[in-house]
Order: structure tokens, then C-alpha cells, then sequence
């Protein structure tokens, strides 16, 4: 079966419940899905940028979130050397690639994963 790394854009319609996202998860199986820490850091800077009135309902979402998944969020450091490989031949072919996106993509890579995202970038 197919496994999943869910980039940051699509943790965050899963979280709003677009896309009948939640749906997809449990078909494919949650153990089949994986995030990266990086997409944590990034969720969380989301809360921090919330509304006064939405900063306790955002992070208690987002903890519980981090919760569900932590089993399968992977750490970035096992792809640094890809990262490396990636970003030096993007850099020379003149493409900027921003270091989170690099590096969840290089995590999708060093595990073999899919990386689902609605970014319409390619590298």
C-alpha cells in the first residue's frame, strides 16, 4: 500500500475539514500518513499569528493534531543530506526553494513517501 507524507497546506485543510480530508485519511489509513516535524513548527506558527480570541482554540486543536499523528511525524534530519544535494542543484539551475518546503521534500524522499500538497510547484 501506499504511504503518505501530508504537506503542511493539506494539514490545514484536513484541519478545517475541506476536501472531505478526514474521510480520505481513514480510507487510506491514518498509519499510512505521515507528517513532518516541520509541518508542527509551521501549524504552530499559526497560532501564533491567530486572533486573540482564536489563539486557545487554535492551539488546543493544533496539540491535538500533533497528538493524532505522533507515531507517524517524522524528523527532518534524516533528510539534511538530500536537503544539501537538493537545494545546492536548485540554487544552480536558479530556482529558490524556500528551506520548509525543501526540507519536507526531502523527508517525503528519504523515506519513499508520497507527498501530497497543493502546491503546484515542481523541483
Amino acid at each position: 500500500m501506499s504511504q503518505y507524507l501530508l504537506d503542511t497546506n493539506i494539514c490545514i485543510h484536513y484541519l478545517k475539514g475541506d476536501f472531505d480530508l478526514k474521510k480520505k485519511v481513514r480510507q487510506i489509513g491514518s498509519i499510512n500518513c505521515y507528517i513532518s516535524e516541520i509541518t508542527i513548527a509551521e501549524l504552530l506558527f499559526g497560532v501564533e499569528n491567530s486572533s486573540p480570541a482564536r489563539y486557545q482554540d487554535n492551539l488546543k486543536r493544533i496539540r491535538s493534531f500533533e497528538l493524532a499523528f505522533s507515531a507517524q511525524t517524522l524528523p527532518t534530519i534524516t533528510g539534511f543530506s538530500i536537503y544539501a544535494k537538493e537545494k545546492a542543484r536548485l540554487r544552480r539551475s536558479g530556482r529558490i526553494v524556500g528551506d520548509f518546503d525543501l526540507l519536507i521534500g526531502a523527508t517525503a524522499l528519504r523515506y519513499n513517501l508520497t507527498l501530497v500538497t497543493r502546491k503546484h510547484e515542481r523541483f
